[in-house]
């Protein structure tokens, strides 16, 4: 999928990468996101069309930690405040930064983190189906020999769709097992959309 994987599981390097394309998309449409003439909708959908899809090509094999979700929220409110713009104050007439609680409001899709959710757990159930043959399958299923390093154990792809599954309320069930029935699992995976963010 375009994703650069490595062995000490280390996914800063593939989201600063992908960070960097959506910045060159970005500044690529930076004049016609501030412009006055397009509207907010069609910026909207320049944003979605341009500079989501360089960001989150292959986001389905990424194990984001806290970190990584900060920086990509980082990045989506700077886009999302060229967009809409500053915000005026009625009383003293200055002009301000929109907050971040008025980004989500006014930008109603889900945000960077829940879209990268659903897409590894709707991926995960697609590696999940495969036979034990194919190459995904093994990388996903495979226990690895030998002694680990010191210290806390680095978060791994899939401890974190173990987690969005927790706060499903599906803790404890293999999510192997709950992938067979695709129209249950569809709705689940539509439901992370809606797990509160941090």
């Amino acid at each position: 999928m375009g994703t650069t994987l490595t062995h000490k599981n280390y996914v800063q390097v593939e989201i600063k990468s992908k960070l960097k394309l959506g910045n060159a998309c970005y500044h690529s449409v930076q004049n016609l996101l501030s412009s006055r003439l397009p509207s907010k909708n069609t910026k909207i959908k320049m944003y979605r069309t341009i500079i989501l899809h360089a960001v989150f090509y292959g986001c389905e094999t990424w194990s984001v930690t806290l970190r990584e979700e900060r920086r990509l929220r980082v990045f989506e409110s700077r886009v999302l405040r060229r967009i809409f713009g500053p915000k005026r104050k009625e009383v003293a007439g200055e002009w301000r930064k929109l907050h971040n609680e008025e980004l989500n409001d006014l930008y109603s899709s889900p945000s960077f983190v829940r879209v990268i959710k659903s897409r590894r757990m709707r991926w995960a159930v697609h590696v999940g189906r495969m036979g034990d043959s194919r190459g995904a399958c093994r990388v996903l299923m495979e226990k690895h020999e030998g002694k680990r390093p010191l210290g806390r154990t680095r978060r791994r792809w899939e401890d974190n769709s173990k987690m969005d599954l927790k706060k499903l309320r599906c803790c404890g069930m293999d999510w192997i097992d709950l992938g067979q029935d695709r129209d249950r699992w569809r709705a689940r995976v539509n439901s992370v959309m809606n797990i509160r963010v941090p």
